[in-house]
């Protein structure tokens, strides 16, 4: 396996949180990982991405120039983006926030709704992990049970209250997947 994960969005909307929980779980599962943030010259509503790389091979370099995956969360990402996938490749587009479609035929691509399924459980702040739980309905990179043990490591102990929600998230994420299936 060598997942090569480009996730993108604008500050605030837990593009590094999703990429921090990747690449812990994987270290949980002993593959080998890479994780490398990028911001815009703002935070909070600047551009921010991050390249992830889950590999049962040593990884060479934490740059993602042909991606496998991309998730997009906002229109300037996808835009950005969505040249960097691989033929076969898989795209998550957060279709809340993107009114295009994409213009490649030889990707597989889906769209969820992740602010609208994020705002229907109460928390648009989880937006993230529904996106995350699409993915891992489809890629299946690493086990949603890993994703859980990585959460405290990246939000920290007083934010473990926030689990239920996430877990929420990412089981409605994986949902919205299957109802396209």
């Amino acid at each position: 396996m060598d997942e090569r994960i480009i996730i993108a969005g604008f500050g605030g909307q837990g593009v590094m949180a999703m990429g921090q929980l990747l690449a812990y779980s994987g270290m949980i599962e002993d593959k080998w990982v890479s994780w490398l943030p990028s911001y815009g010259p703002e935070m909070r509503g600047g551009t921010a991405n991050c390249n992830v790389i889950i590999s049962t091979d040593p990884v060479g370099s934490p740059v993602v120039v042909e991606a496998t995956t991309a998730i997009v969360l906002n229109k300037p990402s996808l835009d950005k983006f969505e040249e960097s996938l691989v033929p076969g490749g898989k795209l998550f587009i957060n279709s809340s926030l993107i009114d295009r479609k994409s213009i490649r035929d030889d990707i597989d691509v889906y769209y969820i709704p992740a602010n609208e399924i994020a705002n229907e459980l109460g928390n648009s702040r989880v937006a993230n992990m529904v996106m995350l739980g699409a993915y891992l309905e489809v890629v299946q990179t690493v086990d949603i049970e890993s994703i859980e043990r990585a959460f405290p490591k990246v939000f920290g102990e007083s934010k473990i209250h926030l689990l239920p929600i996430n877990k929420k998230a990412f089981e409605r994420g994986a949902r919205a997947i299957k109802k396209k299936g």
